[in-house]
């Protein structure tokens, strides 16, 4: 006899795993790079990973860390009705809350990117739109993931999606992992792309 709570705790333990893969770590580290919490900001996702001065390194970053969102998704939805936006969420969270890091992982952005997209495409388009435009319009890394995360849960609506409350969650999370950076920006010293710290 199956426990009928087994398998949805298994999506919710893998989409957890996949996300905390700390693949910026992981890179810097098999590339010679250092140790990424050491370098700039500390943030182990693919903003630091740049400022390494390993832009292929960054690229490289910035894609795991949006396909283990995506990739969460995916098995997720196709073990279990639902599992979807379970595994998504916990891939989100892994990344940013990771246990083998001491809970201190990354700001979320790629990740969230990865699970938006592979949940509704569309909403990932103007995700990836939203923060492409803000990233290179005010050249704040922050400003362009906060500003895509926020545009997210408000596409969905207009769109008249059932995924907004957990893109709504995703992004109160990922605003929360910026918090450092809102009270850089309201106090004028947020350093923009190139400079030495997130």
């Amino acid at each position: 006899m199956t426990l009928p709570w087994l398998l949805p705790l298994f999506v919710l333990a893998l989409g957890y795993l996949l996300g905390s893969i700390p693949f910026g770590l992981v890179l810097t580290r098999l590339t010679g790079a250092g140790d990424l919490r050491q370098i700039g900001s500390g943030n182990i996702g693919a903003t630091n990973v740049l400022r390494t001065g390993r832009k292929g390194l960054a690229a490289a970053t910035l894609l795991l860390d949006l396909l283990k969102g995506a990739v969460a998704v995916l098995i997720g939805a196709a073990l279990i009705e639902g599992g979807g936006p379970m595994a998504g969420a916990m891939a989100f969270i892994g990344h940013c809350y990771p246990a083998w890091l001491r809970f201190a992982g990354g700001k979320g952005v790629a990740t969230m990117m990865g699970v938006v997209t592979a949940l509704h495409w569309p909403a990932g388009c103007i995700f990836a739109a939203v923060w492409l435009g803000a990233l290179f319009g005010t050249k704040w890394s922050s400003v362009g993931g906060m500003a895509a995360a926020v545009s997210a849960p408000i596409a969905l609506w207009f769109m008249g999606s059932d995924l907004v409350p957990v893109t709504l969650a995703l992004t109160l999370i990922l605003l929360w992992r910026h918090r450092a950076n809102i009270a850089r920006l309201m106090q004028g010293t947020e350093p923009k792309i190139g400079a030495a710290k997130e």
